[in-house]
């Protein structure tokens, strides 16, 4: 694929993840269009949601979370990602069971049998029913008053082992600390799809918010099978378009315009959907530069500088007294426009802290 065909590409991306546009979409709307959005980081988690409408703070979205209308779970790849509460347990079904069996040879050398994960279970509705939430470390406590000792890694195995099989959920945070809380009470409006129904939801939704992509970027994003996900495909195929990446078909929404804009310089959060959410991840970032933003494939994604949908640098918060000062890396000198961009950038980026609506595009 050319350079020239790339850069479409990459903008499509953009359009699609609702990063180029002038969203005005409430935190809730932004996390059911995007479908999951990884999380195991809150700030970085929180900022991708504000990134994708200029006049959100992170007040809002920190708001969402306490009222429910958004929550944190480990529905795909055994990480952290924020769902719509009504998507949660259908996504689940799909991938939880492929998750629970990779995970048995981390269950046995923590010396968990499935004895001590259903006492668990059963302290965890004795804990939390009633619209109680408690955080980690009391239901680590609610767990070893029950028997099932938390030493080491194990308290969090059966947190993720709950969670997985739709016990318990993130609750409502108080203050900066995160809270559990049951599924059925904390997010009990759930949908119910048919097996086939959800593969063929899943693939449309994140094809229609992270196209131009291939069915393996899908498979992987969505901890699905290949042929799962082909699957899904059949099932959505008549709602989307395909273009040609270098002999592989690229799906996205059917309808969805090719002739977009040149797009300015945006400071995405370390983990944001816009990179971590492909397998193939070159046309955003080179391959001589991956290791730039994900330092010895560790898996921990840095801030990133992207310039009309490719990544030119790297960026983290600094500490100071005065307010945001962030620590900028380009990979290269940059020109006028691109320093003029990126201070725009910080801008954005500290009135969404502050609480300074009104950001401009």
């Amino acid at each position: 694929m050319t350079a020239a065909a790339d850069r479409t590409l990459v903008r499509a991306r953009l359009a699609a993840q609702e990063i180029s546009t002038t969203s005005e979409w409430s935190p809730a709307a932004i996390v059911r269009w995007m479908t999951a959005m990884q999380a195991q980081d809150v700030p970085s988690a929180t900022w991708s949601i504000g990134v994708r409408n200029p006049n959100l703070s992170l007040a809002d979205v920190n708001r969402a979370f306490i009222e429910g209308s958004i929550v944190r779970s480990w529905p795909m790849r055994g990480t952290l990602h924020v769902v719509a509460p009504e998507d949660l347990r259908w996504i689940l079904a799909l991938t939880s069971e492929r998750l629970i069996r990779g995970s048995l040879a981390r269950r046995t050398a923590l010396g968990l049998g499935e004895a001590d994960l259903e006492h668990a279970r059963t302290a965890a509705h004795e804990a939390l029913t009633g619209g109680r939430s408690l955080p980690r470390n009391e239901m680590y406590r609610v767990f070893d008053h029950a028997g099932v000792a938390t030493a080491g890694q194990r308290g969090y195995h059966i947190l993720w082992f709950l969670s997985q099989t739709g016990t318990v959920i993130f609750g409502p945070p108080s203050g900066t600390t995160q809270t559990f809380a049951l599924l059925d009470e904390w997010a009990p409006a759930q949908r119910e799809l048919e097996r086939d129904e959800a593969l063929g939801e899943f693939v449309f939704r994140y094809f229609r918010s992270h196209g131009p992509a291939s069915i393996r970027d899908f498979a992987w994003w969505s901890s699905t099978t290949l042929t799962e996900a082909r699957t899904g495909l059949a099932l959505a195929r008549h709602q989307l378009d395909t273009v040609d990446r270098d002999g592989e078909p690229l799906y996205f929404a059917a309808g969805t315009s090719p002739d977009l804009p040149r797009d300015g310089v945006r400071l995405l959060p370390g983990f944001d959907e816009y990179l971590l959410g492909y397998r193939d991840r070159t046309p955003q970032l080179p391959a001589s530069r991956a290791d730039d933003i994900v330092p010895g494939g560790n898996g921990v994604f840095r801030g990133t500088v992207v310039e009309d949908g490719t990544v030119v640098g790297s960026w983290k918060r600094a500490p100071s007294r005065t307010g945001t000062a962030l620590n900028i890396r380009m990979f290269s000198s940059t020109n006028s426009r691109i320093d003029r961009g990126i201070s725009r950038a910080e801008r954005d980026y500290s009135a969404f802290l502050t609480g300074a609506h009104g950001r401009g595009r």
